[in-house]
Parts: structure tokens; C-alpha cells; sequence
């Protein structure tokens, strides 16, 4: 795996190193070495697959606070989506700030979400699955959410018009912090 510093501190994108062949290719999608010769999370507590049937659907902005706090390793195994990491961590010199990547299931590329970001995704392409591991289980006492379009953090997102979004996602107010 290769893995790319992003203008986040602890974000990274992952691209597959692969070993091709007439075949095809062979290629790791985790390596518990790799992440602690990093020191990044090497703890998974569950994977998670979501699949949204539209594009234009938008699922975030969500995180969990502690003592639930997760990291996160997203990876679009089919169709295409737009993945945003927002800093919540408030003693981090990018508060507040984000970055955002096209993950495909052609690029085959992942994003390293660590704990104390924000997460979310808009599909690019109808039939979008994403599979992501999380460090903690989910604990809903510990769930939180941001507004997608909050304009204290000014996401640049693709294509806003007619999103398919939940009444939850919709519901988040107005960042106060």
C-alpha cells in the first residue's frame, strides 16, 4: 500500500500496490504493520457496507465523541463517491478545516478518517456501495452530526442540486463551536 499525507494532519489516502499478472492483479487492503509503522489505528471493531441506489445521495456529516470516538477506513468498492474528512479536533491547527476525494471503485483508492473527524460522502454514480471499518461499535449516545452545507466549514461538494439526503442528515443545525 502507499500511503499519501493529505493537508490533514493523520488523513490519508491509501492507493492498492498491486502484483499483476495476465490474470489480474493481487493487491493488500490492510496491513496491520504497515499502519503501525505510521502509528495509525490498527483496532477494527466492525466493517460496514452501505449502498445507496441514486447518485447524488449524501450521507454525513457524523462522528462520535468519546468515549466512542472512531477511526475510519473508507473504500467505494462500486460506483463512485465524493468522500469529505472534517477536523473536529479543537486544539488541531486545521480546525475545522476538511479535504475531499473522488473514491472509485476503479481508483480502488482509501481514505484514513482518524478519530475526531467528521465523515461524509456524496455518490457520484447510481448503485454506489462503500465499505468502511470502524475502530469503535457504534454507540448512539455517542452520535453526532454536523450540517453538510454548514457555512462554517464551507465543504466543496460536487453537484448539489436534488440530493436525496435523510430527515436526520437534513436536521443537523448550525455549528456553534
Amino acid at each position: 500500500m502507499k500511503f499519501t499525507k493529505t493537508s490533514l494532519p493523520d488523513v490519508y489516502v491509501i492507493d492498492l500496490e498491486k502484483r499483476q499478472d495476465e490474470r489480474g492483479f493481487f493487491a493488500r487492503t490492510w496491513c496491520r504493520k504497515e499502519f503501525e509503522n505510521l502509528g495509525l489505528d490498527t483496532e477494527f471493531a466492525q466493517a460496514n457496507l452501505a449502498f445507496s441506489n441514486k447518485k447524488k445521495t449524501l450521507r454525513g456529516m457524523h462522528y462520535q465523541v468519546a468515549p466512542h470516538a472512531e477511526t475510519k477506513l473508507v473504500r467505494c468498492v462500486r460506483g463512485a463517491i465524493y468522500d469529505v474528512a472534517l477536523d473536529m479536533r479543537e486544539d488541531s491547527p486545521t480546525y475545522k478545516h476538511w479535504f475531499g476525494l473522488d473514491l472509485t471503485a476503479e481508483n480502488r483508492k482509501m481514505l484514513y478518517v482518524p478519530k475526531g473527524f467528521a465523515h461524509g460522502y456524496l455518490t457520484l454514480e447510481d448503485n454506489s456501495e462503500v465499505l468502511y471499518q470502524v475502530s469503535e461499535f457504534y454507540a448512539p449516545e455517542s452520535e453526532r452530526g454536523l450540517r453538510w452545507d454548514d457555512p462554517a466549514f464551507a465543504i466543496q461538494w460536487p453537484k448539489t442540486e436534488n440530493l436525496l439526503i435523510s430527515e436526520k442528515d437534513a436536521g443537523w443545525g448550525n455549528f456553534s463551536g
